[in-house]
């Protein structure tokens, strides 16, 4: 069975001009290395979930997501590596396997995709317990990996950095890897988290992902730690603007680090500018690539 070799995530330091002229220290956590498809903080949320399928004996686990849904191709992908049975629940009775080269490669990892209207969908994408299909027991993992397992594999990543960083940031989509990082942080560390859907209501989400688990007090306490810049959604979930896109270009040319326009290049675009207006100095920060850089897939 191949590895998921979550070694490649390295931390790399970059240098910008107007960084070191105001005397701070940027470090990128590069999850997208981690895995072709399973990358970023897709297998975090996965790792915990395929290890209960694993020792519970499950056949497999079903999710749900859209039609470029990076959490599905993840999870297809991790399963077949784990020798488990796949299957996607994908928002939209109008798409088939050949819609788009990411339901296309979920099939050939060999996940099982059933199409939904969207009613029907948003009744289910939550679901987060065991499930029976195909009169086989399946576990079953919400939308983008939103449950108690994927925000314990979130809370292992900062213990692979020196985690004494004044600033954290990264995107934030279900709040399950923005709440792991927070739970996992020291009380010098102030989470910037840049919500790439409009209209996200940053905290309170947060609050719900953690409130039926045991960190709900350790939320209570560290909540606090959390800044969100609410204003980098580029008018909103998988929208961007040539801005944006100029924006990840140049940083492609300057860094050698690719950003994606739904996640990541809206967040170090709203972190770099945030840093830049308001002054920011003499920090040490880390910015967390989620990975989902689609053209690897």
């Amino acid at each position: 069975m191949e590895e998921i070799n979550i070694q490649n995530s390295v931390v790399q330091k970059i240098h910008l001009k107007f960084l070191n002229e105001q005397n701070n220290k940027l470090f990128v956590k590069r999850d997208d290395l981690i895995h072709p498809y399973v990358s970023g903080n897709k297998w975090r949320k996965l790792s915990y979930n395929i290890a209960l399928c694993k020792e519970s004996a499950f056949h497999g686990i079903v999710t749900y997501g859209g039609a470029y849904s990076n959490h599905v191709i993840a999870c297809a992908a991790a399963c077949q590596l784990n020798n488990l049975k796949s299957i996607g629940y994908i928002r939209g009775d109008e798409l088939t396997s050949s819609s788009n080269k990411v339901l296309r490669k979920c099939e050939e990892l060999g996940m099982e995709l059933i199409f939904m209207k969207r009613p029907e969908f948003d009744a289910m994408k939550k679901v987060d317990k065991t499930v029976q299909v195909h009169h086989e027991t399946f576990l079953s993992i919400p939308e983008g990996g939103a449950n108690l397992n994927g925000i314990l594999g979130c809370m292992e990543l900062l213990a692979e950095t020196e985690n004494d960083y004044d600033i954290i940031a990264l995107a934030q989509g279900t709040s399950t890897t923005s709440l792991g990082v927070l739970l996992s942080a020291p009380k010098k560390s102030t989470l910037f988290v840049i919500p790439v859907l409009k209209g996200y209501q940053s905290i309170l989400e947060m609050e719900r992902l953690c409130e039926n688990t045991s960190y709900f007090e350790s939320w209570k306490e560290k909540k606090c730690q959390v800044r969100v810049l609410p204003d980098y959604h580029f008018g909103g979930y998988g929208k961007t603007t040539n801005e944006l896109e100029m924006f990840i270009e140049d940083f492609k040319q300057t860094t050698g680090i690719p950003l994606d326009n739904v996640y990541t290049g809206k967040a170090m675009y709203g972190l770099l500018k945030s840093i830049k207006e308001e002054n920011i100095r003499d920090k040490r920060i880390l910015f967390i690539h989620t990975g989902g850089i689609q053209e690897n897939y």
